[in-house]
């Protein structure tokens, strides 16, 4: 962010306070049950998404990387993970898929449509970017191993019928997930913090924020998120309605609410490739897949195995080879420690693959 002084409370910008107050406040509107026009949410909703990627920015400046860039992918899945137990328990056995299918969204969102814009701008405004080739191999083990267990096994076990696991299957593939995910965070925080820091980072940068300016940001950017879900579950009805009218499939709800939940991120880490700084965006897009997997899977399964029903999690066969494609490409594009505008388009261009079928399947 601009060293500019600002003249907002604690340090921050006015906006950055109203933006998200005012988010919680029309969140709180409509599910009491006032009728509020999508055409005033919409806009309240873009203002939270840019005052939560500035709080994480203000947050990420003073503790540092790569801390800064989990704060966000952390604090994003959290709430996105309450989002989908939420609805999980209001929708009963009839939302058994909707974990896999959120997951998946996120997955390919974050793989293609993410990372594929940070190289593509980053390759267009600088040439070649660099990064750390040691934390982006971490980040593909550990998600090559998550999606394989938790999106794809399911497949072909057979001790369930259908792409479902049995309790004792589904809690072990749950402890095993989270376990991969805290020691990939303990990898990129404690024991190899190196791994997942610039290269050609240059040394010198803007004083940090003092520590109340960043206290106040941390609790403004839980709010922020808070109000992008909040609003984003209360502009659903309107998008499926506008998805109804389109003849489009049902699916393209999912991904257009995990496109939004998904905003925050997106756009810190393309501002961060702007500025010649892919590795914070890496950070930022391979840890928040992570975490989308590593953290919803074993939310989800012990609400499932509380409320007894499966939790279908295995993905269709479509979907499978989409979702293949994008590892394998992920894997090759980031083979070198060096990035250039190929590797972008080619992301991109799997990425309208992936929208284009989700609407004509």
């Amino acid at each position: 962010m601009s060293a500019k002084p600002h003249t907002g409370m604690m340090g921050l910008p006015w906006w950055c306070w109203t933006a998200p107050l005012a988010a919680l406040l029309l969140a709180g509107l409509k599910f009491a049950h006032v009728e509020l026009s999508p055409w005033l949410l919409a806009p309240v909703l873009i203002a939270a998404v840019l005052a939560a990627v500035h709080h994480a920015e203000v947050v990420a400046h003073r503790i540092g990387e790569p801390y800064g860039t989990l704060v966000l992918a952390l604090a994003v899945t959290t709430i996105e993970v309450a989002l989908i137990v939420v609805l999980m328990l209001a929708g009963g056995a009839e939302a058994a898929a909707l974990a896999r299918d959120t997951v998946f969204a996120a997955v390919m969102i974050i793989l293609n449509g993410i990372v594929g814009l940070c190289l593509l701008v980053g390759g267009t405004r600088h040439g070649e970017q660099s990064f750390n080739l040691d934390g982006a191999n971490a980040a593909l083990t550990v998600l090559a191993a998550l999606i394989v267990m938790t999106l794809l096994l399911p497949n072909v076990t057979t001790s369930s019928a259908g792409p479902t696991y049995t309790a004792s299957q589904l809690g072990f593939v749950a402890v095993v997930s989270l376990i991969l995910y805290l020691a990939f965070v303990f990898v990129q925080t404690v024991r190899h913090r190196d791994y997942f820091l610039d290269p050609d980072a240059p040394d010198g940068h803007a004083a940090p924020p003092p520590t109340r300016t960043a206290i106040a940001a941390a609790a403004l950017l839980v709010a922020s998120l808070v109000g992008v879900v909040l609003l984003g579950k209360a502009l659903a009805p309107s998008i499926e309605a506008g998805v109804a009218a389109a003849g489009a499939p049902k699916a393209l709800v999912g991904v257009i609410i995990a496109g939004i939940v998904l905003l925050p991120e997106g756009i810190a880490a393309w501002r961060a490739a702007r500025i010649n700084r892919l590795q914070d965006s890496l950070n930022l897009a391979l840890g928040s897949a992570l975490a989308s997997i590593g953290l919803t899977i074993p939310a989800v399964a012990v609400v499932s195995l509380l409320m007894g029903f499966h939790l279908t999690l295995g993905l269709p066969q479509k979907e499978t080879v989409l979702l293949s494609l994008s590892l394998f490409i992920a894997v090759m594009t980031l083979r070198t420690g060096r990035t250039t505008v190929l590797g972008g388009v080619v992301h991109l261009m799997v990425f309208a693959v992936y929208l284009f079928t989700v609407v004509v399947p």
